[in-house]
Formats: structure tokens, sequence, C-alpha cells
């Protein structure tokens, strides 16, 4: 079954070797969720950058400028 009483230094070193695996891969877990949501933030903007919001349309020339230009 095992020891009926433990010492602190057994049970320190379980705890110890626990909890720095659980680190470990806390960060690891962490780096990819972090990664994840900047591929997702990477995408929406290039989308939203191919999506044009407005187009820009010439100018049609009716001012003074053009007016004056054909005259001469």
């Amino acid at each position: 079954m095992g020891e009926k009483e433990v010492s602190p230094n057994t049970f320190f070193s379980v705890w110890h070797d626990f909890s720095s695996d659980f680190k470990d891969l806390w960060k690891k877990e962490n780096k990819m969720i972090l990664q994840e949501r900047l591929k997702k933030a990477e995408e929406c903007f290039r989308q939203a950058k191919e999506k044009a919001t407005y187009s820009v349309k010439p100018k049609h020339a009716s001012g003074i400028k053009a007016k004056l230009g054909m005259k001469i």
C-alpha cells in the first residue's frame, strides 16, 4: 500500500516534480494559444485589408480649370 507516514522530503520531491512539469506544460499551452490568437488576428487584418470598404471614383473635369484648359 505504501508508507503510513510520509516524510516532508518525500512529499516535496514528488510535489516539485509535479509542479515543474505542470509549469512547463502551462507555458507551452499558453505559447500555443498565443500563436493561434496571433494567426487569427493576422488573418482578420489581412481579410479586412483585402476587402476595400470604399472606392475612389475619378473626378469629372467640370471645374474652372478644366473649362479654361479646354479653351486654350
